[in-house]
């Protein structure tokens, strides 16, 4: 990836929106003034102009759950396969050795590669450590955070087990972690873990953004989470929630109805929960991947992200969120606009930042995709993209192809043995 200052953007000619409307936006500053057919007049604002035909725009994505601190470990640790206990192994192993700067440098390329897919706000959860120095993790995407700020959003949860002290907790949040985070369903006693976590974020008056029933049985902690904190004013969150997806459907609703009571976004997390769940299954494994479909019809505000990339969690993942749109649409069965909508405006919403998107008085945070619709954005996901973060291009990946002619037909007549072979046509790069 080579480096190049933000560009600030006045104007996008020919965009071709989710609608399959082609339109022309004008942008003042961070935020998008108006959305017209394309070839009206905008209104004058200032700065460059960008053509945009043949790509479809949406709002830029965002990674409502990530773990930047374990990003690209797994050829260091060449964990087992397996489940989430073995993961979970595989990392603390892994931690006892863990050095701020290396950290750094895996976190930074996993963002920067977010950014160039189109992803401009990412909520990442960070590890409180056991031993002698708890925050490496935190010091290296406090870094990170400061580095890359003006290009891309980071949120940062503290994630700590039952064993990590709350004084652990504090000092993460003195150091500028944003919110409380935890997976009290892997507790000794989950309830009691999960009244910790939140009397830590209420006393500190931040958000939560909790695990909550990462298996396909086990504890709920769920609903006790939805009890605990309806009526509050801080932002709520929980993710993965696999156990819904085994739910029978009255119960479902039942829980649909005190989650959307709490205010509670469920965030699903495809793919990692597809590499995670079922190993103990021999035959008719059960897909796990929270059911944001039904929940989103009950009022539920939903989201998705990637969760892990190349880590002990999930030893794949392209730090796209086209990826994660498509595989909500074959294992998720969304329609590819809900599933678009799950990693960009609902991503945003669950994790209480402003709306973005190409619509007026939005926050100009922009993906453009080559491609002719939607459908076929998220089918191909092609890597030909434009990214604007407040305004500003951050990222712009062009790609071309060469491709050989397939073999001519034999000529009737066979043409001189001394004739020249036919050369490879020179394509126009499919990139602006």
């Amino acid at each position: 990836m080579s480096a190049a200052p933000p560009v600030s953007i006045t104007a996008i000619h020919n965009a071709r929106l989710a609608s399959g409307a082609l339109v022309d936006i004008a942008i003042d500053g961070e935020t998008v003034v108006a959305v017209v057919p394309a070839g009206t007049p905008l209104p004058e604002t200032g700065g460059e102009i960008l053509d945009l035909a043949g790509y479809v725009v949406t709002a830029a994505g965002a990674e409502p759950h990530g773990h930047l601190d374990k990003s690209q470990s797994w050829d260091a640790i060449q964990p087992p396969f397996g489940d989430l206990v073995r993961a979970i192994e595989s990392w603390q192993a892994f931690a006892q050795t863990l050095d701020e700067d290396e950290t750094l440098d895996r976190a930074r390329s996993t963002a920067l590669r977010m950014l160039a897919s189109g992803i401009t706000a990412v909520r990442t959860h960070v590890d409180l450590l056991h031993g002698a120095d708890a925050l490496i993790g935190v010091r290296a995407l406090v870094r990170l955070r400061e580095e890359l700020r003006g290009l891309m959003d980071i949120e940062l949860v503290a994630l700590g087990g039952p064993t990590v002290p709350d004084a652990v907790f504090d000092a993460a949040l003195d150091a500028g972690v944003d919110l409380v985070g935890g997976a009290p369903h892997l507790a000794e006693d989950p309830i009691d873990d999960l009244d910790r976590l939140i009397a830590i974020a209420r006393r500190r008056d931040v958000g939560l953004d909790l695990h909550t029933d990462e298996s396909l049985a086990g504890a709920d902690t769920l609903a006790a989470y939805a009890a605990a904190v309806t009526g509050w004013h801080r932002p709520r969150s929980a993710g993965h929630c696999v156990r819904l997806s085994m739910m029978p459907t009255e119960d479902l609703a039942t829980l649909a109805d005190e989650v959307r009571a709490a205010d509670i976004g469920i965030i699903a997390l495809p793919i990692t929960n597809l590499y995670l769940q079922g190993w103990e299954d021999d035959h008719a494994v059960p897909r796990g991947i929270a059911p944001i479909g039904r929940l989103k019809a009950a009022g539920v505000r939903v989201a998705a992200g990637a969760d892990n990339v190349r880590d002990p969690f999930n030893p794949v993942g392209r730090c796209d969120h086209l990826e994660t749109a498509s595989l909500l649409v074959a294992a998720g069965h969304l329609a590819p606009e809900e599933a678009v909508d799950a990693v960009t405006t609902g991503a945003r919403d669950v994790m209480g930042l402003p709306a973005a998107g190409p619509v007026p008085g939005a926050r100009a945070d922009l993906v453009a995709v080559r491609a002719a619709s939607l459908g076929e954005a998220v089918a191909f996901a092609s890597a030909d993209r434009v990214v604007l973060h407040r305004g500003r291009v951050v990222a712009r990946t062009t790609v071309s192809t060469r491709i050989a002619f397939p073999s001519a037909p034999t000529p009737k007549t066979a043409p001189p043995a001394d004739a020249p072979a036919p050369a490879l046509p020179t394509l126009v790069p499919t990139g602006k």
